[in-house]
């Protein structure tokens, strides 16, 4: 038996949850702005004492680890890891795309999601990197990756072959601005959760998959670039 607290703060959305043996067993999210560095750590103490869990209870942390966000990923990163430091428990690392991805699933058995032939779906999620640009993976109905990930700017040539195979599915933070050009495509809502990590992480904890503590970054895909701003501020 294993009790795990997911964090997820990759997008706009800050979402923390505790899963035991691979199943959601409570959730705290918001999607109110980019303010994950106050309410990571009070929707951690809220989640624990709602389930009447001291934080030594825990047998793992489990971050999203990206792409994404690079403040966002960087602040429940470094709290994940904080807390695994403090409380010696091994931290679990889950792709983004990989957390992404298996919301839409849970979403689809919950019988959420209503997507047609969805058995040859291919799976797109998406998180928003700016202007057409989206970071992002896909995967097959049974969440297996069919490609690497990466960073796209999307046109109405993109993913041509594998739009062809069946049902293309596109979802997260960057789809809905690729829905015109992908005219074919098939839209649903299924954002960023915590909950999204519940099964993955339990399967790397069975298997023993954690992080090094000492080295672990996020996975941000690409470098952050510092700009100046326009603004004049005196």
């Amino acid at each position: 038996m294993a009790l795990i607290l997911c964090i997820e703060t990759g997008t706009d959305i800050c979402s923390v949850g505790i899963a035991e043996n691979g199943e959601l067993v409570s959730l705290r999210e918001s999607d109110e702005g980019r303010d994950h560095a106050r309410k990571v750590g009070v929707f951690v103490d809220e989640i624990l004492k709602e389930n009447r869990l001291d934080p030594d209870d825990l047998d793992a942390v489990a971050v999203g680890k990206g792409p994404g966000s690079y403040t966002g990923l960087r602040i429940g990163v470094s709290f994940a890891k904080g807390l695994c430091y403090g409380l010696r428990k091994p931290l679990v690392a889950v792709g983004s795309l990989d957390a992404l991805c298996e919301v839409a699933r849970e979403d689809y058995e919950a019988g959420i999601l209503a997507v047609e032939d969805w058995e040859r779906a291919v799976l797109c999620p998406m998180v928003d990197a700016r202007r057409m640009e989206v970071y992002t993976q896909l995967f097959d109905a049974q969440g297996r990756p069919l490609t690497e990930v990466s960073a796209e700017v999307v046109d109405a040539g993109s993913f041509s072959t594998w739009r062809a195979k069946g049902p293309f599915v596109i979802f997260g933070s960057g789809a809905a601005k690729c829905a015109d050009v992908l005219s074919d495509a098939v839209l649903v809502h299924v954002a960023p959760s915590a909950r999204g990590l519940a099964r993955l992480a339990q399967t790397a904890f069975d298997g023993g998959d954690f992080a090094d503590l000492a080295y672990f970054e996020p996975f941000y895909l690409k470098d952050f670039v510092v700009t100046t701003s326009r603004k004049k501020l005196f």
